[in-house]
């Protein structure tokens, strides 16, 4: 007994240690501002309430974790953030804790802008008028969307799919009518738009140019909307429009619902992002799409992943934009479909990550046409735009064979497919239509 006790209390200590390390590291350089930090308590609400009040810390929200254990709290900037959370770990109660991580959507530096991105002819598909460069873009046709449409009446009708992101405009015509009610983490209030963000009035894109609003994207703006997102305080505004213009592109009928835990420059907190998939799993979506990185990994959306995993929600995450051999998370977790990005001519992008471990597979990530706010377009440049190819593949597959198992044949569904001579690509460059044809066959 007495050497369970010895046991038990040197894991504490090497724990406390490891914390003290993390905390001075993360901590020192912002003195002045308050310390956020994730909180799992076996006591739930009224536990952590508790040990807040010993140890000076204020609980700000409860992160919806099924149990009811999981929490933001703070610390005030004249409490020394290192004792103060060494004091909090040594209350009755409390399971673990972790800094709440500062998250990145994912920034890749744009091409020059593709001859299709103006091309406006209409174009009617799924109940709305689309410009035709949307619907008939290099990368679209690369992996068969349109023919996998026509041959399995495949449509991911009945799906749900969630976008983590920047929020999406639920005012462009092409995407409001399959809308579902989404959450804004960053205001606490319902809906999801990223309109909010900015205040000014829709473009006049009859006459629109093409302009660079960001490091990834190229707008069809006229401008003045231009010069009002001029500034690195937008420099992801339109991401989350454009991530779920890409899944529509795919799955026309699958509903999206968007989850706004990144503000308009792209940075957002971990907090959010675990709010966001207890969201999406609580109210019935079946696909999540994760356009963005954490630099380090996080025990906490670990744990978020594999309850999604183990309630049948399918994970895709980006694989990162580094050009690097490297790991990024969610993308590095077990249980999640990881992505990397390939030109309209099937070679490996210069500026994307290639996975260690391996990525599973890729998808065009090179000028992709995708919706903008206010009803216009844009060309972007990313893993942000490879991984809605896959998501949406992943709703029509769910959609069209009800028997395919999202833990086991989904994913390897979607590893059917096209090798292009590249080992790093994982499985290859996605094809829609023989990811679904192999989930039919699993049936």
């Amino acid at each position: 007994m007495n050497d369970l006790k010895r046991q038990f209390h040197l894991k504490r200590l090497g724990l406390l240690f490891c914390l003290f390390l993390l905390l001075t590291s993360f901590c020192a350089p912002a003195a002045e501002a308050q310390t956020r930090v994730i909180v799992r308590d076996s006591l739930g609400l009224p536990g952590v309430n508790l040990s807040c009040l010993l140890a000076g810390c204020k609980v700000v929200t409860g992160l919806g974790d099924p149990n009811g254990q999981l929490f933001l709290v703070t610390f005030p900037p004249l409490l020394d953030p290192v004792l103060g959370l060494l004091r909090l770990n040594l209350q009755t109660g409390i399971l673990s804790v972790e800094i709440d991580q500062l998250v990145n959507t994912q920034q890749a530096y744009a091409d020059s802008t593709p001859s299709y991105l103006t091309d406006k002819a209409p174009v009617s598909y799924y109940g709305s008028t689309v410009w035709h460069g949307y619907v008939f873009q290099p990368g679209n046709q690369l992996i068969r969307t349109n023919q996998t449409h026509s041959a399995f009446n495949a449509t991911g009708a009945g799906i749900t799919v969630a976008i983590i992101d920047t929020g999406v405009d639920p005012t462009h015509p092409v995407l409001k009518a399959v809308l579902v009610n989404g959450y804004d983490f960053t205001r606490n209030v319902s809906g999801g738009s990223e309109r909010a963000d900015v205040n000014t009035t829709a473009p006049d894109t009859s006459s629109g140019q093409t302009g660079e609003v960001n490091q990834r994207t190229v707008a069809v703006l006229d401008q003045r909307t231009v010069a009002v997102l001029d500034g690195s305080q937008y420099a992801a505004f339109g991401h989350g429009t454009m991530t779920a213009g890409i899944v529509h592109l795919v799955a026309p009928q699958a509903k999206i619902m968007p989850l706004k835990a990144f503000s308009a420059n792209g940075t957002g907190y971990s907090s959010d992002v675990l709010r966001a998939i207890y969201y999406a799993v609580k109210n019935g979506a079946r696909v999540m799409n994760m356009s963005f990185d954490f630099s380090s990994s996080s025990p906490e959306l670990a744990r978020a992943i594999s309850y999604a995993n183990s309630k049948g929600v399918l994970t895709v995450a980006s694989a990162g934009n580094d050009g690097k051999r490297t790991t990024v998370y969610p993308g590095g977790l077990p249980g999640v479909v990881d992505v990397a990005s390939t030109s309209n001519t099937d070679i490996q992008s210069t500026f994307t990550n290639y996975g260690a471990p391996p990525v599973w597979m890729a998808a065009p990530g090179e000028g992709v046409v995708t919706t903008y706010p206010w009803g216009t377009y844009a060309a972007g440049w990313g893993t942000s735009f490879s991984t809605p190819f896959v998501a949406g593949t992943a709703a029509l597959m769910l959609g069209t064979n009800g028997s395919c198992s999202t833990s086991s044949h989904v994913p390897w569904g979607l590893a059917v497919a096209d090798y292009i001579g590249d080992l790093d690509m994982g499985f290859g460059r996605l094809d829609t239509y023989q990811a679904v044809l192999a989930c039919r066959v699993l049936r």
